[in-house]
């Protein structure tokens, strides 16, 4: 097994993720974890650099980290298995342990029948060309040999710890709280960290469960968390958080079980981290609203529009060293008192912290942002080698209409009364759109333009459920 052949629809913009037993195998995982093995040996100048691995609650997760770690030793990498849990806890292990870097087996919140990896070396996120190269290395069968070892470390009691350290509110200000991990990878852990404190919680879906037994756990669809909405009011809890599968998106519930959007959360959370640190730049992707952006300037931040994509977020707080960044689907990032990876779990105790200190509820405290009327992501089936072109078309005829265009990442167009965004999805046969205006009567105005432009290229502006 010298030269190795990927799936080249397994190798994605910010991960790996296939279908396991056909795009993805147990061959597939020994492979990346030689040319990973490889990359990390070269890039850190290490002999035998150290490798945090963790791995999701998938029923195939086991099998394929143990072929993973098997690859990994085979180039000399001393890796360092932390087990299952969510994603931060393998992100969190690669600072707390200073391992050189990291690897998680993990489907996200895919269906039950996928998995993949995350990877990150140094204290960054490796993805896009690195991920591209991964793949030329393996075809080569250029790896380093070398005689490795393993060993298991438990971090879990340490994130924890961190965890529990991060809440910060006057004491006697108790809320009332619903978590539910989705039976995901981070059930134990929200568990323990609820557990100490202050206040009354319940987890509902917490055992691990590959096959997901009550609902797709994907906090950015209002229809995984009808439960979490229900349970909320009927304890009459303050607040109810919802996980993905791997534990790096946060869904947040009022006590009226609305939904509050991720990009209103990081409106919210960005009131608490501008007063500490007057002046910072906070980051949100593309699909975030208006709101948020004018939010963050009114408060005297800097607001910054980067691309969608966990890995392209993190790379641009690094650089910027901002505080806080987050996406409309669910990452949320701090980097203030804390590593600066997505973390739901932290990210879910600050909110709690934030809640409980402002004397609010939180309806209360979303009620105060501006109120403005968007649509949630659109998506729209298209076929892979048609999805660029499309954007690219419509590009050319926004400027020539000469409309305000942001390109940063597909197309933004912002108009004297909303904006719409028209990009190529990175993980699906997709086009993602998204709508906001300052009324309904002009969303719907925007949203039949939009609709109306790409008719004339034969594409449909419907509502595609996956």
């Amino acid at each position: 097994m010298n030269s190795h052949a990927f799936n080249p629809t397994i190798l994605r913009e910010y991960d790996i993720r296939g279908v396991v037993g056909h795009t993805l195998t147990m061959d597939d995982a020994r492979a990346l974890g030689r040319a990973f093995g490889t990359v990390a040996a070269r890039r850190s100048g290490k002999k035998g650099p150290t490798i945090s691995v963790g791995y999701d609650g998938r029923v195939s997760s086991p099998g394929l980290e143990a072929a993973l770690v098997d690859g990994l030793m085979s180039t000399g990498a001393k890796v360092l298995r932390v087990g299952l849990g969510p994603t931060p806890l393998m992100y969190f292990s690669v600072f707390h342990l200073k391992s050189d870097a990291g690897i998680m087996v993990t489907g996200s919140h895919n269906p039950g029948d996928q998995n993949g990896f995350k990877l990150m070396l140094g204290r960054l996120a490796f993805y896009g060309p690195d991920i591209t190269a991964l793949g030329e290395l393996a075809a080569k069968g250029d790896f380093v040999r070398g005689q490795g070892s393993v060993e298991d470390r438990n971090v879990g009691a340490d994130y924890v710890a961190e965890l529990v350290r991060a809440y910060r509110a006057p004491a006697g200000k108790s809320l009332k709280v619903t978590w539910d991990p989705g039976n995901g990878a981070a059930g134990e852990f929200l568990a323990k960290v609820a557990a100490q404190l202050p206040g009354q919680h319940q987890v509902i879906n917490q055992t691990v469960d590959g096959t997901f037994p009550s609902h797709h756990p994907d906090p950015s669809e209002e229809k995984n968390l009808k439960q979490l909405q229900d349970a909320v009011r009927k304890e009459h809890c303050d607040v109810g958080l919802a996980f993905d599968g791997d534990g790096d998106r946060l869904g947040v519930v009022d006590a009226n079980g609305r939904t509050i959007p991720a990009d209103m959360m990081l409106a919210l959370l960005a009131r608490e981290v501008l007063k500490d640190r007057p002046g910072a730049t906070i980051i949100a992707d593309v699909k975030s609203s208006q709101v948020l952006y004018d939010e963050i300037a009114r408060l005297g931040g800097k607001p910054l529009m980067w691309k969608t994509g966990h890995a392209h977020i993190k790379t641009k707080l690094a650089e910027e060293k901002s505080p806080l960044a987050g996406e409309l689907s669910g990452h949320l990032f701090f980097a203030d008192r804390y590593y600066g990876f997505d973390d739901a779990l932290y990210a879910g105790v600050r909110v709690l912290s934030m809640v409980a200190s402002s004397g609010q509820s939180l309806s209360a405290m979303a009620a105060s942002l501006p109120a403005a009327v968007n649509t949630p992501e659109i998506r729209v089936a298209c076929p892979d080698d048609q999805k660029f072109r499309i954007v690219q078309e419509l590009r050319e005829r926004m400027r020539k209409q000469g409309a305000k265009v942001s390109e940063l990442d597909g197309l933004r167009v912002s108009l004297p009364t909303g904006w719409w965004l028209l990009r190529a999805s990175n993980t699906q046969p997709a086009l993602v759109a998204r709508i906001e205006a300052v009324n309904a009567a002009e969303l719907e105005r925007l949203r039949s333009s939009l609709d109306n432009e790409l008719k004339s290229m034969g594409v449909t502006l419907t509502e595609h459920h996956h």
